[in-house]
């Protein structure tokens, strides 16, 4: 679907790991702004309407996002960019139009642009209507952000995995100004997601995380969700009482031969 809306996010910051830093840093730009207006006022700064999060699938981009939604209780407006721009000509434009106009009317809202790089890339002159519905939509978008102000209670958040391709226009000031890196989790972050993942699951106290975290090597968050899943399935058709160490190496070499089939396996 092109376009989803959720009127109220349960996900929390403790949902997520090994994202301190980037978890700081939308609370500064997304979330103060929309709870202590007052703050930026007094001191005459204008918050920043719009974050671009860049970085590669399934490092928790979506999940933060959703995260700043919950925490400022903002209905959560999810924008899918390919799926924008596949629409029958003029639909992709008008859609964002009524993204925006949703967002008004349902404030405090927070607009999520998925896959920004699908609409939001450097304008070529082509004659190709699919292009041409591409920059279509990408000039309404730039449009509706400079359609509102920085203190309103809508804010914009895009992802993208190609922050290279974007059209520089969106990220000039009052745009898309503020850029947060989300990398691949290092060890220590995949330990965190393993240990979040599995915390609800009775665990053998065999299961080392940090041993765990040195087999998955090149395992984004959604991978090391989907190892802790795997585990408990593992754990299941054994018809254990608990998730041990062992079930845990399993579902690593499950989750690596699908990453290996290069079935898209992002949570």
């Amino acid at each position: 679907k092109a376009m989803e809306v959720d009127e109220r996010p349960t996900e929390q910051y403790s949902d997520i790991g090994g994202l301190d830093k980037q978890i700081q840093e939308l609370i500064e730009a997304v979330v103060l702004p929309m709870t202590h207006k007052e703050k930026f006022e007094n001191l005459g700064i204008q918050p920043p309407k719009g974050v671009l999060l860049y970085g590669p699938p399934g490092t928790g981009k979506t999940l933060l996002a959703r995260a700043c939604a919950a925490q400022t209780k903002s209905t959560f407006l999810k924008l899918a960019g390919p799926q924008l721009v596949q629409m029958f000509i003029g639909d992709g434009a008008k859609l964002v139009r009524d993204a925006f106009a949703l967002a008004k009317e349902k404030a405090p809202a927070i607009i999520f642009i998925d896959e920004l790089d699908a609409i939001g890339t450097k304008r070529f002159d082509s004659e190709k209507a699919g292009d041409r519905e591409v920059q279509r939509t990408m000039l309404e978008l730039l449009n509706q952000l400079d359609g509102f102000s920085s203190t309103a209670d809508i804010k914009v958040i895009a992802a993208t995995n190609r922050v290279d391709i974007l059209d520089p226009a969106l990220l000039r000031s009052g745009r898309l100004d503020r850029k947060i890196e989300f990398p691949h989790p290092n060890e220590e972050a995949r330990a965190r997601i393993m240990q979040i993942h599995s915390r609800k699951m009775n665990v053998s106290p065999d299961v080392n995380f940090e041993e765990l975290s040195r087999s998955t090597d090149d395992f984004n968050g959604a991978q090391c969700k989907a190892v802790c899943v795997e585990a408990g399935m593992i754990a299941l058709r054994r018809g254990a009482a608990a998730v041990t160490h062992e079930d845990f190496m399993d579902a690593i070499l499950e989750v690596q031969a699908k990453k290996k089939a290069n079935l898209n396996y992002y949570a």
